[in-house]
Formats: C-alpha cells, structure tokens, sequence
C-alpha cells in the first residue's frame, strides 16, 4: 500500500477555537461536542484503508501520490493553485466506465482546503480555505495590502494550465458546473 499524506494538525482549528471561547467565558467544554472532531479523524483513519473509498476518488489519488504531494509541500501558489481548482469544480476520473456513467467527484471549499493540508503533511483546512477569494482587480476588506497575485495565488474554481496538466496525468479531468 502506497503511503497516504495526512496533517496531523487536521480537524484542529475548529477545536482549539471552541476550547479557546469556552475558557474565556469560563465554560466547560461539551464533551459531545469534542467527539465529533474525534471522529472526524476516526473517520478519516477509516477511509485511509477502504478500498471502496479509494476507488475513483480524487482525494485518495491526491494524497497517496508522491510526486504530486511533493509538489504541494515545495510550493504555497502550486498548493494554493490546487486547492482553487477543487472548489466550484468537478472531476472526472478519464477511464471508460466513470466517462460512460458521467460519474464526477468535487468537494466543499473546506474539505478542498483539508486535502490541501493533509497534502502538505500540517495545518489544518483553514491555512487555505478562501485563499483566492480576491481574485478581481480590486483589493477586498478582508486582503488589502496582502498581494495574491504576486504570490501567484488564483480565485477559487480557477484551474491553471499546470494544475490541469498534472490531474490528467493523476487520470482526472476538470469539469466546470453547468450555469
């Protein structure tokens, strides 16, 4: 079995945030809550090993991948331009039978950012989740003075020729949503 990438610091964020706000307002933390991050991460331990969610699955050819995962870890705008392209977007695995069925896999803007994360082997969804968001010309409350464009950071559902040449290799090709 090929090695699988994973953050350890995924389905951390949320936590340590609620954790944080209930020690400042003095509350104890509700422990049903804390299992659910719990088992996110059993969940997640679970799909590693399951053959039926390895098959045609995008995230599973992400992170067991090597040579794509490196290329995630050695670049912030490689890793960045990844994550932009699996938001807004479907994929396609390029064989006969999911062509055949039209059978496609996207994910969430936060799930694209935890694979992004897991590729990179730390962080959490939130070190890229809304990465791209200022695409347009005009600087944006939430970025003003932080340059995306010369970070050779994209707008979410952007896919880059360099992007979209590496997921046709993986076998996979991207599919814009209908309007």
């Amino acid at each position: 079995m090929s090695k699988i990438s994973k953050s350890p610091q995924r389905n951390t964020f949320q936590k340590e945030g609620y954790v944080k706000r209930c020690e400042k307002e003095g509350k104890k933390p509700n422990e049903a809550y804390l299992d659910l991050f719990k088992t996110m991460k059993q969940q997640d331990e679970e799909n590693l090993v399951d053959r039926e969610w390895q098959k045609d699955n995008l995230e599973y050819d992400l992170r067991s991948t090597e040579w794509i995962c490196d290329k995630v870890k050695a670049s912030d705008s490689y890793a960045q331009n990844l994550y932009a392209a699996m938001c807004n977007m479907q994929f396609q695995q390029q064989q006969v039978w999911p062509v055949l069925k039209d059978q496609r896999w996207s994910c969430s803007w936060r799930h694209a950012g935890g694979i992004v994360a897991d590729m990179k082997e730390k962080g959490d969804y939130i070190d890229w989740y809304c990465s791209g968001i200022a695409g347009g010309d005009e600087p944006d409350v939430y970025t003003e003075g932080y340059d995306l464009k010369a970070k050779g950071f994209v707008p979410e559902g952007y896919v880059t020729d360099e992007i979209r040449a590496d997921l046709l290799k993986l076998g996979w090709a991207a599919i814009a949503w209908k309007e």
